[in-house]
């Protein structure tokens, strides 16, 4: 009895029941939740494009585009249920062409395209409408900042390095830091968006079609900028989810650092930041107790996008170079859910932002006990005593030493131990009276006469914020050119598609 090959004795019948429900199921339910509308806009630009270059007749692709129209009448892909009588959702579409007209017509929609450049084009749709989504979350964040910065510009606080009270500053010069990382991270999302914004269509499998096609024409009817010029980078190149997710993700590990410091301005013991009652919940046993929990809620939020973001980034980590499924179908799925958990988290912090103030008595009770004016004790006996600063920083030292010692405020005592040990380290005594001295060590000197590009003084916040606001109008005017761009592409394929339906 001679032997039979593996393949000649396999009665096996795709799909298995297993295969069917562990990959195939959840698969063609994330295509008819995630793809439909970017499966009926691929169809039809191809559609189109096929008549226009004659690879079909106007005739055949008139019949093709009134069938695809019924079938989005007829079919409502919410309600489908995965049957295994079909691979996939694009299977399920192209049975329901070939039931309307005919096996052979139907099979010509798929002339010079692969469920390749399809899926690729299909993710690249999906991700411009999630970052879309984003940018302008993150304008409303941006705005939101621009308008507290403005409002609080000359609001003192105790900036920290380290976990110490450091320095006086406002809080408008604080939330203008978190404009700037913010503004440099959406210009990593439109970056990204760019790289996203170039079409596949036309690479077919790997290496375009003997066909005639106008990959420009699919391009701009899809609403891209342009069609991605090699082909076996349409199929293998996931340098546009890596930027994605990239971006995504810097963007909310860098929003992450100032919900902590939110956190803890906000505590019993620092308490500079009054978080209102709309945003407070109270414990169910401790009647005392306002929890701003909305920052808790924001801290794990961020992270959760991070970790979802880094995870596509890993999952994408030493796959060949090619077409593959570990950056295709299931892979997208928990992609698109750290853009749902982000959208929630800018929404959230927003309104955080434009309702949270800065409480006087604390910030001034907090300086009085950290001393952390005196910085410019020392820079003041540098300008007006001729010191060097090492000598001047000494002097400063010990004068803060001593108030702290005593448990005193730097400006109501700090005079006498400050001409002590004035008098002890040059010899003589300081020209600064005590009047002089207070003024010297006053919050709201230390911000005034810091004046330089970048600093907390009213001139340079007002240069900033003029600034921050022509950003912001720019990148609102950017995303409306691009809005515009995509309604124009959207409408253009409509006529045309539509066109097509009337020839018979």
């Amino acid at each position: 009895m001679s032997e039979t090959s593996p393949q000649a004795r396999d009665a096996s019948v795709f799909p298995d029941p297993v295969y069917a429900r562990t990959v195939l199921a959840p698969l063609f339910d994330a295509a008819k939740t995630s793809h439909v509308e970017g499966f009926r806009a691929v169809d039809a630009a191809h559609c189109v494009m096929l008549a226009e270059t004659g690879i079909l007749t106007r005739q055949e692709a008139g019949a093709i585009a009134r069938a695809l129209a019924a079938i989005e009448r007829e079919i409502e892909p919410a309600t489908l249920v995965y049957t295994g009588e079909v691979e996939d959702y694009f299977f399920l579409v192209e049975r329901e062409l070939k039931a309307r007209v005919g096996a052979d017509l139907g099979g010509r929609l798929h002339t010079a395209r692969s469920r390749n450049d399809i899926d690729h084009t299909l993710f690249k749709l999906a991700l411009k409408a999630r970052l879309d989504a984003i940018l302008a979350r993150a304008r409303t964040l941006l705005d939101a900042l621009i308008e507290t910065a403005s409002r609080e510009r000359a609001t003192i606080i105790v900036a920290y390095t380290h976990g110490q009270p450091a320095q006086p500053t406002t809080f408008g010069h604080y939330l203008a830091a978190m404009i700037e990382v913010l503004l440099r991270d959406m210009a990593r999302l439109e970056e990204a968006r760019g790289i996203v914004d170039l079409c596949p269509m036309g690479a077919a499998a790997i290496t375009t079609s003997g066909f005639p096609i106008d990959r420009g024409l699919v391009a701009r009817l899809l609403g891209f900028s342009a069609p991605l010029r090699n082909s076996y980078s349409c199929i293998a190149a996931v340098d546009y989810q890596t930027a994605t997710f990239s971006a995504l993700e810097l963007l909310f590990l860098h929003l992450g650092r100032p919900i902590q410091d939110f956190q803890v301005w906000s505590s019993f013991e620092v308490g500079q930041l009054y978080v209102p009652n709309a945003l407070v919940q109270i414990s169910s046993i401790m009647p005392q107790k306002r929890n701003p929990v909305p920052i808790e809620h924001l801290r794990h939020l961020a992270s959760q996008v991070v970790g979802r973001a880094r995870a596509m980034r890993d999952v994408m980590h030493n796959t060949p170079f090619t077409d593959m499924n570990d950056s295709e179908g299931e892979t997208q799925e928990m992609g698109y859910q750290a853009f749902a958990v982000a959208e929630r988290a800018l929404d959230l912090l927003a309104a955080l932002v434009a309702q949270v103030s800065i409480d006087p008595a604390r910030v001034a009770t907090n300086i009085a006990r950290s001393c952390i004016t005196i910085t410019e004790l020392a820079d003041t006996l540098v300008r007006r005593e001729g010191l060097s600063f090492r000598e001047a920083h000494e002097i400063a030292a010990q004068t803060a030493k001593a108030v702290v010692a005593a448990g005193g405020d730097l400006a109501a005592n700090g005079f006498s131990p400050f001409a002590e040990a004035f008098r002890h380290a040059t010899g003589r005594a300081s020209a600064l009276d005590e009047a002089a001295f207070a003024q010297a060590v006053s919050p709201e000197h230390f911000v005034a006469v810091r004046d330089r590009f970048g600093g907390p003084a009213a001139a340079p916040m007002e240069e900033a914020l003029g600034a921050y606001r022509a950003a912001s109008d720019g990148l609102a005017a950017r995303a409306a050119a691009r809005a515009a761009r995509e309604r124009e592409a959207a409408a253009e394929r409509t006529r045309a598609f539509e066109a097509l339906m009337e020839v018979r």
